[in-house]
């Protein structure tokens, strides 16, 4: 493995790289581990065990509620520490953090502890908000400008391909008759052993700027990355954006077991089978950056992506409403029914629209925040992404409430993706302006 940079041909290059591979697989490895554990617990608690006090209909939602909480609190805090400690360091200590953790879940699924379990779901959501800034700081520190794109496709990549495995890992382990809690609890360690290893590999990265004073109150400091962030209105907006996609997104994987359910009339291996087709869209979303921008920022690629996310998001309500009634399908009936390739079509370009509209708002972030606190920025994007997350749940719990099927939630979440992606690219021309040269260069 070698630190000089290979030909910029492609960003699959990075990963024989050592400035670039070992973060690559601690982020892997981190993202993957989350979601073994909470895929894996929040299937126990609704199939295997009898919790009183926590329902099986509310399980999914508190175990969500619990691990987005820290962002919410502790984004502020991590994102100073990033600015201030010498990265790699940082990485390591978060993933020692996660070893202890996964060691007192092993106790908790070995146990049947709900309770225990539960409080590893926060420990681990503070892992994860620890590692998010010192993530994307990271990366521009390390890669040339024409790898930047390159490689935030990569990671956007990794990350959602480590969600989708780790959701179905934990799935199969848990389900394994007699010793599924055994099986997940082996399964959280080994990983998080395999992450402090890949973790030790990640070059020294020294600290940019001098050193910090810290404000360990999580409120005002959250105040003022926030006032931070808002110093560039191109940079704000663009977190602001980031947000809206998380939002948009989490809309979409949080009705896929209804959608899959009530409308599609497919078992749970169809459900299964929209998480796949989403994780993939946007996996290939995010590796198309760096080729259709030339590997250069090009922020032309937001409005693409925005009128392909509309588009599609639009057009699976009208592929999804007409569907007759029928029996719960398995996988290969529903497959072989051409009503539904028009679903997973719309679902898969919807998806890869996606990613074309996050990668390049990262890299722009990185590339334009002051390298002193682009940690913060960051923190400062965690901050509004897992608000923007919570208000997505509260308006889409809402509009079901209130009689709208779930293909009308999908129809309003694309209408108002047009919406706001409109008033975004009036605040900030250079949006509109990009993709206008980018049609002319194509055409």
């Amino acid at each position: 493995m070698t630190d000089l940079p290979l030909p910029a041909s492609s960003q699959f290059a990075l990963l024989r790289q050592r400035r670039f591979a070992p973060f690559f697989w601690t982020q892997f490895l981190g993202a993957g581990n989350d979601n073994v554990f909470k895929f894996a617990f929040t299937v126990m608690v609704t199939y295997q065990l009898s919790v009183g006090w926590l329902p099986p209909a509310l399980a999914g939602l508190v175990i969500g509620a619990l691990f987005i909480l820290p962002y919410v609190l502790f984004s502020a805090t991590s994102g100073q520490l990033a600015d201030h400690w010498e990265k790699s360091r940082l990485m390591r200590l978060v993933k020692n953090l996660e070893i202890a953790i996964m060691l007192l879940a092993a106790y908790g699924f070995w146990a049947g502890n709900a309770g225990v379990l539960l409080g590893c779901t926060f420990l681990m959501g503070c892992h994860s908000t620890l590692f998010g800034p010192v993530k994307f700081a990271y990366m521009p520190q390390v890669l040339e400008e024409h790898e930047l794109v390159g490689g935030n496709g990569m990671v956007e990549m990794g990350t959602f391909i480590a969600i989708l495995l780790g959701n179905m890992l934990g799935g199969l382990l848990v389900a394994l008759p007699q010793i599924g809690h055994t099986a997940v609890a082996v399964a959280c360690v080994l990983i998080a052993l395999l992450g402090r290893w890949a973790a030790g590999r990640v070059p020294h990265t020294p600290r940019l700027g001098p050193p910090l004073k810290m404000n360990w109150n999580p409120f005002t400091e959250t105040a003022r990355n926030l006032r931070l962030a808002a110093q560039d209105p191109v940079v704000f907006r663009s977190l602001l954006a980031i947000s809206w996609m998380w939002f948009f997104g989490a809309v979409f994987l949080s009705q896929f077991p209804s959608f899959a359910k009530d409308v599609l009339h497919g078992g749970e291996q169809v459900a299964s089978l929209l998480l796949v087709v989403f994780s993939v869209g946007i996996g290939a979303g995010a590796l198309l950056c760096e080729g259709l921008s030339r590997q250069k920022v090009e922020i032309g690629l937001v409005p693409l992506g925005a009128i392909g996310m509309s588009v599609f998001a639009v057009d699976l309500y009208f592929a999804s409403r007409a569907l007759p009634p029928s029996a719960l399908m398995g996988l290969q009936d529903f497959v072989a029914a051409p009503a539904h390739w028009r679903v997973m079509a719309d679902l898969a370009l919807l998806s890869l629209f996606t990613g074309l509209y996050s990668v390049p708002m990262y890299a722009l972030i990185q590339q334009r925040s002051q390298a002193s606190h682009r940690a913060r920025i960051i923190a400062a994007n965690n901050i509004l992404n897992a608000l923007f997350m919570i208000a997505s749940s509260l308006l889409a719990g809402a509009l079901l409430a209130s009689g709208a099927t779930v293909p009308e939630v999908f129809l309003l979440t694309g209408i108002a993706n047009a919406v706001f992606s409109a008033y975004v690219f009036v605040r900030v021309p250079a949006y509109w302006q990009g993709f206008v040269g980018l049609v002319r260069a194509w055409a």
